[in-house]
């Protein structure tokens, strides 16, 4: 038997794996072109996904299994998935081929292709790592009338028992969201956070990537991702230990030169299987219940895992592939340069960017409040910048990513997934991290050359949408603020917006 294992699924228990028979079957494995060109994709996150597939695969041969590695540079590699599946059955000859489905929509249609198409049967089993199946999540959706996260996180917590004390949620709320919300304290310093220092396995690939990919995104020199079971293993415990105790309370804060904060970093380690949900979330719970760690902290972590996690992957399977062209707010903008450079005067924008440049990481508030908002009041295409997403994170692979992206930071789905778009002005920014401070944009002013662009764009923004969202109930406020200004003063707003958003084909900086 032939068992395809696919660059996301380094688990011993994945699908294709259980049942193996060193004595009988082969594992494949391949690098191919294809999956890291498809968008331009930061150069640390082809690093991760190719030292972590030759690591899983010396872990497998350690064990005596035979494993048949194609590597991207290897003669005849013919640069996609199927062609490397052929010519393995043209090599092996197995009597059947197995493989769990893959966690992209565009890669299972292959799969599906091959599967049609082979001479001898090719089986394509549920990828069963994830709490809820397929046939779950379509139970749950069934006859709603919306989609909400909480309503599912719910389930799932009563369902796996996790932070329960018998029926009833622990501490007697499912959520503790309004207690995760505080700044950080000017005077507190986040905790040091362990790196894995790339081992000569690593190395090697980081040069081949260098050498490969010199135009894609992002920097080499600061790799330290996990690629082995250990060392997600040792990850997982540094952030038990330094980063949860203040998860909680700082995990919507931002601050300039800190780009982990009490992030758990854990995101890249579970995309590609070498940690599983089930674990980590476990291991969270048990620091609460040993009184290492404090409920709003364990119970907000749980909810990114539990919650946000399964319920994108249950949106993305339900709705594809129609959902990748939503475009609910008729947005069109190119997406600015900056996204790519970092070269703007929007200093919280620059600090994003420059990051996620540096570690292929920037947190989830950064993503959503920052350069996902400025792509929402901006009106930029939700294809530019999903793909833009799913290029220059290590973590971003589509079924986890386009949902985030287009039904919570651009609203492109109109609210499929989120009860509203999270628009925010500038002073969201300001409350939530020091980046204002050495802007050369002025948060406090609404209008005008040096007023910071999130301030008139906000406004402009639900505008521009007002007969899409003004029936909203979450955006009454502002419309009704809306309701009392005169016209003359909304067409001067819309148009200092329109002509910001025009000049972007510059670099946006201000003297």
């Amino acid at each position: 038997m032939l068992r395809v294992v696919l660059g996301d699924q380094l688990s011993r228990d994945v699908a294709a794996l259980q049942g193996l028979d060193p004595a009988r079957d082969t594992v494949l494995m391949a690098e191919v072109m294809r999956e890291n060109t498809h968008v331009p994709h930061h150069r640390q996150k082809i690093v991760l996904v190719l030292s972590a597939m030759r690591h899983f695969a010396h872990a497998l041969r350690a064990e005596g299994v035979a494993v048949d590695y194609v590597a991207l540079e290897d003669p005849g590699n013919t640069g996609d998935l199927a062609g490397e599946i052929g010519r393995a059955i043209t090599r092996h000859s197995p009597d059947r081929v197995v493989l769990t489905e893959p966690s992209e929509w565009r890669v299972r249609r292959e799969m599906e292709a091959l599967a049609a198409a082979a001479d001898r049967p090719v089986d394509i089993l549920e990828d069963d790592r994830f709490f809820a199946s397929h046939a779950r999540f379509a139970t749950w959706a069934r006859g709603r009338r919306g989609w909400r996260m909480e309503h599912f996180y719910r389930e799932m917590r009563r369902e796996h028992g996790l932070l329960m004390d018998g029926d009833l949620p622990a501490g007697g709320e499912w959520n503790f969201d309004p207690e995760n919300r505080k700044r950080l304290p000017a005077g507190l310093a986040p905790p040091p956070r362990a790196r894995i220092a790339p081992d000569a396995l690593t190395r090697e690939v980081m040069a081949l990537v260098a050498r490969r990919f010199p135009d894609h995104f992002g920097r080499l020199d600061a790799f330290g991702w996990p690629v082995t079971r250990a060392d997600a293993l040792a990850a997982l415990e540094d952030f038990l230990t330094r980063g949860l105790p203040g998860f909680g309370d700082y995990q919507d804060a931002m601050k300039a030169g800190a780009p982990f904060l009490f992030h758990s970093l854990l995101a890249p380690a579970l995309n590609l299987g070498l940690l599983s949900p089930r674990e980590v979330c476990a291991a969270a719970e048990a620091e609460w219940r040993a009184g290492r760690a404090p409920l709003n902290a364990v119970e907000g972590f749980i909810r990114q895992i539990l919650g946000w996690r399964e319920y994108v992957r249950g949106v993305y399977w339900t709705l594809m592939p129609g959902y990748a062209e939503t475009n609910a707010l008729d947005a069109h903008r190119p997406l600015p340069d900056f996204y790519w450079t970092g070269r703007t005067s929007l200093r919280c924008v620059r600090e994003a960017v420059t990051t996620t440049a540096e570690h292929a990481y920037s947190h989830h508030i950064q993503r959503l409040m920052v350069t996902g908002n400025f792509a929402l009041l901006a009106g930029v295409a939700p294809r530019e910048i999903e793909r833009w997403y799913l290029a220059v994170y290590a973590d971003a692979f589509e079924w986890v990513e386009m949902p985030n992206t287009l039904g919570m930071a651009v609203f492109a789905d109109g609210g499929q997934m989120a009860s509203k778009p999270y628009a925010a002005s500038g002073a969201y920014i300001d409350r939530m991290s020091d980046f204002c401070g050495g802007c050369a944009y002025d948060v406090k002013q609404k209008t005008g050359p040096k007023a910071c662009p999130f301030n008139y764009l906000y406004w402009a923004f639900l505008i521009r949408n007002e007969a899409r969202l003004s029936g909203n109930p979450r955006l009454a406020m502002p419309y009704r603020t809306l309701a009392g200004w005169p016209q003359a003063r909304k067409d001067a707003l819309v148009a200092e917006a329109e002509a910001y958003l025009d000049g972007l084909t510059a670099p946006d900086t201000v003297s």
